[in-house]
């Protein structure tokens, strides 16, 4: 094999590589979710007739990217807490994770690695309404701000402080 045909192949490799890493097509695809608000189909539920109990909420603002929209938590008739995004628009990038911080908000990424979090799982899309499930035993009083991650990077695109609701 021919030197020159060595270097095109590390060549390859190293663009495949950088590629897989910065996935730099997603700067310019964005995904679009449009969920509804999640039903709850229960005996109990349907019996009771309540609605769901608007307990927190707060609106998105930039930290490394443009982020706007609206982040409420719900209490579900059935018990269920979810967190949904409304209005919700952010920029895309690779494994970009849904964050509750245990922190009041975050200007900057140090403040989402030192206060701590719980990762709701990757972003279903970086426009449009989405819901997340939040697991029974989460301590709210604790976690009071959503953060939009990065992972791969270790970047807030931004973050959302959440101020309970009087009801």
């Amino acid at each position: 094999m021919s030197k020159s045909s060595i270097i095109i192949i590390i060549v390859l490799i190293i663009v495949v590589v950088l590629w897989y890493l910065f996935r730099p097509e997603r700067i310019f695809i964005s995904k679009r979710v449009d969920e509804g608000f999640p039903e709850t189909t229960s005996v109990e539920t349907v019996q009771s007739e309540s609605s769901p109990r608007l307990i927190f909420k707060g609106n998105f603002h930039g930290v490394a990217h443009e982020t706007k929209g609206n982040a409420s938590i719900y209490e579900l008739p059935d018990g269920k807490r979810v967190l949904r995004f409304t209005d919700f628009e952010t920029s895309n990038g690779p494994d970009v994770r849904v964050y509750l911080i245990a922190a009041e908000d975050a200007d900057d990424s140090d403040t989402v690695k030192n206060a701590g979090f719980i990762s709701l799982g990757s972003i279903k899309g970086n426009i449009g309404d989405q819901n997340y499930e939040l697991p029974n035993d989460l301590d709210l009083s604790k976690y009071r701000a959503v953060t939009i991650w990065c992972h791969r990077f270790g970047v807030n695109f931004g973050t959302a402080p959440l101020m309970t609701v009087k009801n």
